[in-house]
């Protein structure tokens, strides 16, 4: 059954490493609290089920795919005039287009891509509080290999390490918005509903702005 919205914030993004179940959280809050869902669009990209295989040949037409449907979606989204006084819930925040890039990229590609990605960030509110789902490497490769996506099962632990180092340090220095960094390590919080509510309960706890950590009782 549908509750009334209650969750304090206008807009908060839920980030994590891939398998880390960003977006099955984003669906649950938008369905329990009337909250409007953006949900990043990523089996739409054509490049993306080669770059796995060929990283360094698809690394650029990948990341700019995902840069420009990103940036066309939000605008979409937070130009719309009937959104008004309702919670936005989004399972990607627009800077891990840069933060994949930098990971993704070679030097002169970056440089550029970087250019490009500076233009495109001006445009969208900051969200009230950016959430990050933390989980170690094991519970990442275990919930991929889980949902059967062919394209993914070839990735490395060594890649995720990688995903997870750069967005931690990004958020470290993150110094305009509040960051809460929730180690759900070994919980499936869509089998248990306890799990579930008192994720529900940490994000919509009022954060000062800069880095907060806390782990899943």
């Amino acid at each position: 059954m549908t509750q009334k919205a209650d969750i304090p914030h206008r807009f908060v993004a839920i980030e994590g490493n891939i398998g880390a179940g960003k977006t099955t959280f984003s669906k649950m809050l938008a369905d329990d609290y009337s909250c409007e869902l953006v949900l990043e669009q990523f089996t739409d990209n054509p490049f993306l089920p080669f770059f796995y295989d060929h990283p360094e040949r698809y690394a650029f037409p990948v990341e700019l795919f995902f840069m420009t449907e990103r940036h066309k979606q939000l605008q979409e989204h937070f130009g719309s005039p009937s959104l008004f006084g309702q919670t936005t819930v989004s399972d990607y925040f627009f800077v891990k287009t840069l933060l994949f890039a930098r990971n993704n990229l070679n030097e002169v590609e970056f440089r550029l891509f970087q250019r490009l990605f500076h233009v495109l960030n001006n445009q969208f509110p900051n969200p009230d509080l950016l959430v990050y789902l933390y989980r170690p490497i094991d519970d990442l490769l275990k919930n991929i290999k889980k949902r059967g996506r062919e394209y993914e099962q070839d990735i490395k632990g060594e890649y995720l390490e990688s995903i997870q180092k750069a967005y931690l340090s990004y958020f470290r220095n993150l110094t305009d918005i509040p960051v809460l960094i929730l180690d759900i390590s070994g919980v499936s919080f869509w089998e248990n509903r306890d799990a579930y509510t008192e994720m529900v309960r940490i994000i919509s706890q009022k954060y000062t702005v800069g880095y907060h950590q806390l782990q899943l009782a």
